[in-house]
Formats: C-alpha cells, sequence, structure tokens
C-alpha cells in the first residue's frame, strides 16, 4: 500500500507541476497577445513555410555592407578569397532584429554578397557555424536563438542546416537524437565530425545550462551524444572551444547563473580550462576524456564575450575582446569593455599578448633607432619564457609576429617597437564583444559586435584586417561614423513595446545576461 500511495503522490506533484507551467505559458501568451505581439514558434513556422515557396536565388551587391550586427557566424572559406557571414542580431534601444541574411565578402574585389535562397534557415543569433571543404564548401550551422522585437519571447532552435556554396542551396538535416534546442553553444570541426558542447536554454520563465556533449558524423549524418570519462567542466555558455591539430579539443571559460534567491540570480565567469581527449584506440570516434588543464603564459583577465579563432597554419589562436563585468550589488552590473589581442600557443598551450609596432614616419624611425629606415624591421631576440616581463619574437616558420606581455594600459597606448622610445598611435579596433574573427592567408579579420556606455548599448559594423605576418597594425576596411547615432532611449520615444518604465534598470540587466550567454 505504500508504495502504491507514494506512486500516486508522485504522479499528482507532476500533474501539479505540468498545470502551473500551462497557466504561466497561457499568462504569458495572453500577455504578449496584449503588446501586439505573435507566438515565436508560429512566426518561425510563417518564416519557414514563406522561404520555401520562394523559386530562385536572388544576388544583391550591398554597397555599404552588412547591418550593424552582434553575435553571427563569422566563417573564412576553405578554398576561395572569401568570408561567409550568417545571421546576428542588433538591438537599438526599443527593438531587436534578428537577421537571416547570408553574406559573401570578396577579399579581392572588397564587395559585399547578399545571397537569398529558397528554404533557407530561419533568422537566429549566437548559434554556431562550420565551414568544410568539398563540393565547393559547405557552412553547417547549429542551434541559435530567435528573439521578439521586445524581448519578451526567445526561441531557442536545435535544428542543423548546409548551406552549399557553389550551388547556393539550403538543406535541412533531419537527423534525430541531437542536442535539445539552445544557443550560446560552442561547435568545431574535428576529423569529420562536428563536435557540439555546452550553452543555454531561456523560456521566459526560466533557464538551464548544459555541459553534454555530442558529434555529428558528416559521413553518415547522424547524431550520436557522448559521455567522456572524467570530469566535465561545469555547465556554460559563451566559453572558447579550439580543436586542436593532433585531435583534441580545448575548452576555456564562459559564463553561467545560478539563483541565489527568488528573482536573484549570480553570474559566474569562468576561467578554467579543459582538453576534450579522443581515445587512441578508438576508430568509432565515441570515446573521448575530459582533462583539467592549466594554460600558461600571459592570460586574458577572466571575462566573456571574447572571439577566438584558430590559425591551423601557424598552429595558433587568436582571442580578441570581450568584457569583464563587477557587479556592485544583486541589481547593477557595470562592464569593462577591451580591445586586446591574445595568441594561444595550441602546442604549449601558452598565451600571450600581442603588441603592434604600429606605422612610423621616418622621423620617428631615425629618433628612436638613431637611422633612417621606411618600415619597423622585428628585431630577434632568443625566446625567453611567456611569464617573464620582456616581449618575444614568435617565428613558426610561416609567419613571424612580434608578442608582448600582458600591461595595465589600452592596445591604443601600445609603445613603438622593442626600444620604446617613441610612442605611435596605433589603430586598433574599439572595445567590443560579440564580434566575428577569422583566419584567411595569415590575415586576421574581425567584424562588428557590442559595446556598452552606461545603460546605452552600441552595436558596430565597422571591420578592421590585422596582417598576422608584419604585425604592424590594424587596417581599418570599414569605418563605422554612425554607432553611437543608432540608440534610442526607452524613456523619451513611444514605441508601444516598452512596458513599465519602473522596470527599465532590470530590462538593462537582464540585456546584459544575455548577451555574455549569447556571446
Amino acid at each position: 500500500m505504500g508504495k502504491k500511495d507514494k506512486a500516486k503522490k508522485g504522479k499528482g506533484a507532476e500533474k501539479t507541476i505540468a498545470k502551473t507551467l500551462k497557466k504561466q505559458t497561457n499568462k504569458l501568451k495572453k500577455e504578449l497577445a496584449a503588446k501586439g505581439e505573435e507566438d515565436l514558434e508560429q512566426v518561425i513556422k510563417d518564416l519557414e513555410e514563406a522561404d520555401r515557396k520562394k523559386n530562385s536565388i536572388v544576388e544583391d551587391l550591398l554597397k555599404d555592407g552588412p547591418s550593424r550586427r552582434a553575435n553571427f557566424s563569422f566563417n573564412a572559406h576553405v578554398d576561395k578569397d572569401e568570408i561567409i557571414m550568417f545571421g546576428g542580431e542588433y538591438f537599438n534601444g526599443q527593438k531587436t532584429y534578428v537577421y537571416g541574411d547570408l553574406v559573401i565578402y570578396n577579399l579581392k574585389k572588397k564587395t559585399w554578397l547578399r545571397i537569398q535562397s529558397p528554404g533557407a534557415a530561419p533568422p537566429r543569433c549566437a548559434h554556431q557555424a562550420v565551414l568544410t571543404a568539398g563540393e565547393g564548401g559547405q557552412l553547417w550551422i547549429f542551434g541559435g536563438e530567435y528573439a521578439s522585437p521586445s524581448q519578451s519571447q526567445f526561441y531557442h532552435y536545435k535544428d542543423l542546416w548546409v548551406f552549399y556554396l557553389k550551388t547556393k542551396k539550403w538543406e535541412k538535416i533531419n537527423a534525430t537524437l541531437g542536442p535539445s534546442s539552445r544557443s550560446g553553444h560552442r561547435m568545431v570541426l574535428c576529423k569529420k565530425q562536428l563536435v557540439v558542447f555546452g550553452g543555454y536554454h531561456d523560456n521566459g520563465m526560466d533557464y538551464k545550462y548544459y555541459n553534454d556533449l555530442h558529434t555529428f558524423d558528416l559521413e553518415t549524418r547522424t547524431w550520436r551524444k557522448i559521455e567522456p570519462a572524467g570530469t566535465a567542466p561545469s555547465p556554460r555558455s559563451g566559453c572558447q572551444m579550439v580543436a586542436l591539430p593532433d585531435g583534441r579539443i580545448l575548452i576555456t571559460g564562459g559564463y553561467s547563473k545560478n539563483k541565489v534567491k527568488k528573482d536573484v540570480d549570480k553570474g559566474i565567469v569562468h576561467s578554467d580550462a579543459f582538453l576534450l581527449v579522443p581515445d587512441k584506440h578508438d576508430t568509432n570516434g565515441t570515446k573521448w576524456k575530459w582533462q583539467s588543464v592549466k594554460l600558461g603564459g600571459t592570460k586574458p583577465s577572466p571575462r566573456t564575450g571574447m572571439s577566438v579563432v584558430a590559425n591551423t597554419i601557424g598552429n595558433r589562436a587568436y582571442f580578441f575582446g570581450g568584457v569583464q563585468d563587477e557587479e556592485e550589488d544583486e541589481e547593477n552590473i557595470s562592464g569593462t569593455f577591451f580591445n586586446d589581442l591574445y595568441c594561444l600557443d595550441l602546442e604549449k598551450l601558452n598565451f600571450s599578448r600581442i603588441t603592434l609596432d604600429g606605422v612610423k614616419s621616418k622621423k620617428e624611425v631615425t629618433d628612436a633607432e638613431g637611422a633612417t629606415s621606411d618600415a619597423v624591421q622585428d628585431v630577434e631576440q632568443p625566446e625567453t619564457s611567456v611569464n617573464t616581463e620582456q616581449p618575444i619574437v614568435v617565428d613558426d616558420g610561416v609567419y613571424t609576429l612580434t608578442i608582448g606581455p600582458s600591461s595595465s594600459g589600452n592596445a591604443e597606448n601600445a609603445s613603438a617597437g622593442a626600444t620604446g622610445a617613441v610612442a605611435v598611435q596605433v589603430t586598433t579596433p574599439s572595445p567590443r564583444m560579440g564580434s566575428g574573427l577569422c583566419v584567411k592567408h595569415g590575415v586576421l579579420y574581425l567584424y562588428g559586435g557590442i559595446v556598452e556606455d552606461g545603460d546605452k548599448q552600441y552595436t558596430l559594423n565597422d571591420m578592421f584586417a590585422l596582417d598576422l605576418h608584419k604585425g604592424v597594425e590594424w587596417d581599418e576596411l570599414i569605418h563605422d561614423e554612425q554607432a553611437k547615432c543608432e540608440w534610442i532611449d526607452s524613456d523619451s520615444e513611444s514605441s508601444g513595446m516598452e512596458g513599465d518604465e519602473s522596470s527599465d534598470e532590470d530590462d538593462d540587466d537582464e540585456e546584459s545576461d544575455e548577451a555574455m550567454e549569447e556571446s
């Protein structure tokens, strides 16, 4: 009798939870209807249906480049001199825009081409994309989210798509047993597998962070959930994930939230690092193990929203920007944004901060070195420990790059060469998080991102390039003159989506958390 009563009690509890959830969902739908917003799930279905009805491919040259955005994907083509951008988001203080455009940047022509194809993946941000070789290049996209204009709703995807760059056609992959819906996850290509880790899901009433691991076999087109041996990283989103040349995968950093008390959450910025190591004797790619690892050298300060890209030719990864948040109290968060650039040696797992020489005039070179020269030459030095405060020169056989230690000064105040005799103004992207970063032919490309100024959040559409061989300064390809003109104060304008003015501060904190989770 006892067991029977216990079973009945358990079922009753499940029914109560389900009933409560249904009430909350219905209440949310009524509130959204009052604001004039549709249910996002239906919006997504309508978007997909509209795309399926298209019967032609439309290509447009974008004279002014793509719109400002953050949390998009930015991948260098494997064979061609192109960069492929997909998705992203933009918030102007009142309204959120989520993009579903696929735009290709031609590195030689310096032109932007937007491609609209039938049956395309619906708009999203905070997704992941991997570009593979073969068949003219394939762009694989998994997950991400779609936000309503007022940010009252968030729809998280669990779909997998591939865009064939040669034929300009989309295909939705209908494989089962994949990861649950999420955004802020990470995905890398390891041999012939897509490897997906972490992320988060927020249904407007509750949230959850993940630390599960999934692989997608590109040959059999099947998902598999992997249960590695060892202690896994704690659940998180927005971490940095890099595939190493030897088949291991590095995961470091990230962000998560824990409930402190009712309606109060505490954000956690992770600074630990783990290696995901494949079993050498496993031919199926199913046996892995977690290993905690300490990254050496001059490491970035704990932060979120750093952009990362691996350069397999130089066996290095590059990390840019991010934000370090300080919680003044339970309600207020202030952030410090960065524009520093770090290099991670993928063999030694050592960090170094990159300091740029800047472009000197002949007079400056004469003053600094006592001799006239048309260019700044790298000074060969013995390779010292990256823990010292001396700059070093790294030569990997392909690129030579001057790397310096971390300093408290901003990147714009970098000194001129090893002598430091003459200060040189170095062109550097402004501080930001959630930007796009990729490498092609030894050049590092950076686009867009977000920066905050008090309670204002600016989304950028500038673009920079850094020649990793010369290591002199960033070349500004697109200048953003209107960045700080694109903000509408919710208390000064009426858009029909503002809600109660007394909740503005809470909304700002939620937007900051959302950005950290996504990036």
